[in-house]
């Protein structure tokens, strides 16, 4: 299993950007599905994107194009880049990472988006 930490959340503003980090430790780290998922107050987690081993991506539509998600197998780690960010992505952002019978989550790091 991997353990995983989030790093780099803290208040934006509007229009501003800022980037997420997720190290993990544990082995075998470049076979997992690694993800960034948020949860905003009194709503449900969601998918914000998706990599996988293969460095294919995957993204909610309403990040598309603004979001970049990113893996470093040498690092250990998964980053989320996020540009033009707005108000309604203010959220608690949760790094996970999984393979086939085992999922892991970070303890989230907290984005508000606010002037």
């Amino acid at each position: 299993q991997v353990q995983l930490v989030e790093s780099g959340g803290g208040l934006v503003q509007p229009g501003g950007s800022m980037t997420l980090s997720c190290k993990a430790s544990g082995t075998l780290f470049s076979i997992y599905v690694l993800g960034w998922y948020r949860q905003a107050p009194g709503k449900q987690r969601e998918l914000v994107a998706t990599i996988n081993s293969s460095k294919s991506v995957n993204y909610a539509a309403s990040v598309k194009g603004r979001f970049i998600v990113s893996r470093d197998n040498t690092l250990n780690s998964v980053y989320l880049q996020m540009d033009n960010l707005k108000p309604d992505a203010s959220a608690v952002y949760y790094c996970n990472a999984a393979r086939p019978g085992l999922t892991s989550w970070g303890q989230g790091t907290q984005v508000p988006v606010s002037s």
